[in-house]
């Protein structure tokens, strides 16, 4: 991925201003009032993002085009990632998913915020980072894409395309950057011989075998699945997404996948994370998730699954479409469309707060028993 411009560092919060690119080799308190404490103590997550940001300003119209509005397309999320661990990140489109996944690699700028990084011992702040400081990082992030036909160059054979990594970060040359492509084009199911070949004899399921083996080349310990199935026909996205959970469980990845079909991150998440509008609505195990869906917009996105029953109705349909992020409803943004909207929602934004050990919700009609 391609660094943006290297802009000043912001100070730490924690170090009082006095750490201008937030790397150091303790992990920052998140939540409690106690000092900083080394990472080798406490393990914790590979990926911790904290009250993340990112607002587009809207410009009116003629020569000074001042900002009329704000679009709050990620707004206050929160959570972490295990290392091992597939988070499905869930929601319709214009929810907000691809661009905390931007942010996260910072292919953009958040607003505010953090995302906090596990780099060998160390823990850095990616959002505040110098550009110059992040590269090195680029071999431990990639990207899987969801066109899997325009993310590749026409111009390029498929041997160059997914040993490009290798070669930009130094990694490989001559006899041993060609073995190593070769090993990740059969990991992915393809042959050897397709190396000399270009992305437009393949399929689209070949395609995307090719951006995964790209992706995958430099054994990154994060990687982020943006749609990677939604441009495949459905007999072919099984094979992909069992792909990715067997090479998940083979390289020892952690995978944030994001998708906007529930019935796509069924098999192969450990946990689901819900969002709407730019905030996150519920965050559960995978099996919660399926069994037992808490909140209102979670519940409308499961009838929605397609169900093998041609005679089986759906619970709730939802109407209208997704909040708009420049424009959202006081209250809950999901009130409009709600089926159990109550007093609260229309005027107070609710929390997302535990509702058990392992759920937590945004949602009025649990403030009690969370």
């Amino acid at each position: 991925m391609t660094d943006e411009s290297d802009r000043t560092a912001h100070p730490s919060p924690e170090s009082g201003g006095n750490e201008p690119s937030r790397v150091g080799r303790f992990d920052p308190p998140i939540g409690g009032s106690g000092g900083p404490t080394l990472l080798s103590d406490h393990p914790g997550p590979l990926l911790r993002v904290r009250n993340l940001r990112k607002h587009f300003p809207v410009h009116g119209k003629g020569f000074l085009q001042r900002v009329v509005g704000t679009v709050k397309a990620v707004d206050d999320v929160s959570f972490d990632l295990q290392p091992g661990e597939v988070l499905g990140l869930v929601g319709e489109s214009g929810s907000g998913k691809t661009t905390v996944a931007r942010c996260i690699l910072r292919a953009i700028r958040p607003t505010a915020g953090e995302v906090w990084f596990r780099d060998n011992g160390r823990r850095v702040d990616l959002v505040r980072l110098p550009a110059k400081q992040l590269k090195p990082l680029r071999t431990q992030m990639q990207m899987i894409f969801q066109d899997p036909f325009s993310s590749l160059n026409p111009r390029m054979t498929v041997g160059d395309i997914v040993g490009e990594p290798l070669v930009v970060h130094g990694a490989a040359r001559g006899k041993a950057l060609k073995d190593r492509v070769t090993e990740m084009l059969v990991k992915v199911g393809l042959a050897p011989e397709h190396a000399i070949r270009y992305p437009h004899a393949f399929s689209g399921g070949q395609r995307q075998r090719i951006g995964i083996a790209r992706a995958l080349i430099l054994r990154p310990s994060l990687v982020i699945a943006d749609e990677p199935v939604s441009a495949l026909d459905v007999s072919v996205q099984a094979q992909v997404i069992n792909l990715l959970g067997q090479l998940k469980d083979e390289l020892q990845l952690t995978c944030l996948f994001v998708a906007h079909d529930l019935s796509v991150v069924k098999h192969i998440s450990d946990r689901v994370a819900v969002m709407y509008a730019g905030k996150l609505v519920e965050v559960a195990p995978a099996a919660a998730i399926f069994d037992d869906p808490k909140h209102p917009y979670t519940r409308a996105l499961m009838s929605a699954v397609p169900h093998p029953d041609p005679d089986r109705k759906m619970a709730f349909q939802l109407a209208g479409e997704v909040a708009d992020p420049g424009n959202l409803p006081p209250g809950c943004s999901f009130h409009p469309r709600c089926d159990r909207c109550i007093a609260p929602c229309n005027v107070r934004v609710p929390e997302l707060k535990p509702l058990g050990p392992d759920r937590q919700v945004a949602c009025h009609l649990y403030d009690q028993e969370s």
